[in-house]
């Protein structure tokens, strides 16, 4: 995976006020810590981060900052709900040739078998590997499988140097019957009845095989 530059500068104030004002100017606030050292706090230009986390487990080497480069993956951001920009960032240290956990991406190529359904259950699952070598997500070729097949976590093909750091018979993906027209409608007609009857104050009727509730 490449390295994306990003010059950061020291942050020396702290609190909501000073916070806002960095991000006025277009800047986020951002933490470095690992490696059992200090946390070191900073900022860093909004848009390139922004840019930059585009893509799944990126790493970064942040420039300008006192002891020379460092790099670092992102951990976990904080973003805007409605606006969708980065307001803090929390990044780990790494090192070259250390391996790490991340989640990576699990992608779907090929086309089932006609009557199936793909039911993917994970979108994403764990592994280990270097730091400087993560891969950007993990293909699964469905093409031509049948009602009834299933990939686990442990049939996925992980590139060299890459481990699995999931339960091997955790579900991905399996392919399930397609339901019928009148299955559906009959499924989108009861729904519409819930809704209509808890928009009017009444209890849903209760599932085929459930006590009513005592009295």
């Amino acid at each position: 995976m490449p390295e994306v530059m990003i010059a950061a500068e020291p942050r020396t104030r702290f609190g909501k006020g000073p916070a806002r004002q960095i991000r006025r100017a277009g800047r986020v606030p951002a933490v470095l810590y690992g490696h059992h050292s200090d946390p070191r706090h900073m900022t860093l230009p909004g848009h390139e981060v922004l840019m930059a986390l585009r893509t799944p487990n990126v790493l970064i080497r942040l420039e300008g900052l006192p002891g020379g480069a460092q790099l670092a993956l992102p951990k976990s951001v904080q973003r805007d709900p409605i606006k969708g920009w980065v307001e803090h960032l929390d990044l780990l240290l790494v090192r070259r040739g250390e391996k790490v956990v991340v989640d990576v991406p699990v992608t779907v190529t090929g086309e089932i078998v006609p009557g199936g359904l793909l039911d993917q259950q994970l979108v994403q699952v764990s592994v280990k590997a270097e730091a400087t070598n993560i891969p950007a997500g993990i293909q699964v070729n469905v093409d031509g499988m049948d009602v009834g097949a299933a990939v686990h976590a442990g049939d996925l093909k992980l590139p060299r140097g890459v481990e699995l750091d999931d339960e091997a018979d955790l579900l991905i993906l399996h392919v399930i019957t397609a339901p019928t027209a009148a299955e559906l409608g009959a499924e989108v007609a009861e729904e519409v009845a819930e809704a209509a009857a808890v928009a009017a104050g009444e209890e849903p009727a209760a599932e085929a095989g459930e006590e009513p509730a005592a009295g």
